[in-house]
């Protein structure tokens, strides 16, 4: 299909994009990499009447450790941030997952922040930020603030960006040294997983088990009692909501979370 009209603004500051973004508020939608949103608009499911190209903001490309906190651009190209020594060091499972999503060309163009704005609970970077216990840095007319990982993710692609936000920055914990682990079933690699789950410590994410990305409190409940990764990775599916699809069941979804489960957490205590 053919997107239906709309204009187009590239932009070359963050506070370009904002007074752009403020101007036309509901009628706006932000471009980055653009592997979530131009598909929809080919779809029609999205019908934005100006496109705000943020891909030129350099500026919101980094990588940096400030105080036992990781900051991370929110334009970070995922395959950037696969190869960043800084975040392989201090951040691992970011690192990692970062490695994992798509394909080359999906890797060389999509960023982080855009993962995390469309809120997909079946993409992979959802789960490795809830896991790592993270934050988003939002920038918009009334200044910053930041919005705790397991508060950002609402429902369904929704989040509690509004129109006129930007997301300039993710932050994690200083991870080195943690254990980590990040298991996902695909039916092709380039696929989004079946299911999948992301381990940091004793911090567990799931990937596919809902409307939104979301963590296996079960697990890290059941793992902070002192339970064996067997017996807490059997917990795995208890607060999820898996759906049944024409790839696989709800219940063939739990098995799958309990067994990446315990392998993710396996890998982590390694």
């Amino acid at each position: 299909m053919i997107p239906a009209q709309f204009s187009y603004r590239r932009v070359s500051t963050v506070e370009e994009a904002l007074s752009v973004l403020g101007e036309h508020c509901d009628e706006a939608q932000v471009l980055a990499g653009g592997h979530s949103l131009l598909p929809l608009m080919k779809l029609r499911f999205a019908t934005p009447e100006i496109l705000v190209d943020v891909a030129p903001l350099a500026e919101l490309r980094y990588v940096r450790v400030e105080d036992g906190t990781v900051a991370i651009g929110a334009l970070s190209r995922y395959h950037d941030l696969h190869h960043d020594e800084v975040l392989r060091r201090h951040a691992p499972l970011l690192a990692h997952v970062s490695g994992s999503v798509g394909d080359q060309q999906v890797r060389h163009r999509g960023t982080i922040g855009g993962s995390l704005a469309h809120a997909d609970a079946a993409a992979d970077l959802p789960a490795a930020l809830l896991a790592s216990g993270g934050s988003l840095v939002v920038r918009g007319p009334g200044g910053q603030r930041e919005i705790p990982a397991g508060e950002f993710f609402l429902g369904p692609f929704t989040t509690p960006l509004e129109p006129d936000e930007l997301i300039t920055e993710i932050r994690v914990p200083d991870a080195a040294g943690t254990g980590w682990g990040f298991e996902k079933f695909t039916r092709r690699a380039i696929d989004w997983a079946i299911v999948g789950v992301a381990v940091l410590g004793q911090s567990v994410g799931l990937i596919n088990m809902g409307g939104t990305p979301l963590r296996a409190t079960a697990t890290e409940r059941a793992l902070a009692s002192g339970a064996s990764i067997e017996d807490a990775a059997a917990l795995a599916a208890d607060d999820a909501s898996p759906l049944t699809e024409p790839h696989a069941s709800a219940e063939y979804r739990s098995h799958l979370a309990r067994v990446l489960t315990a392998r993710a957490l396996t890998a982590a205590a390694a």
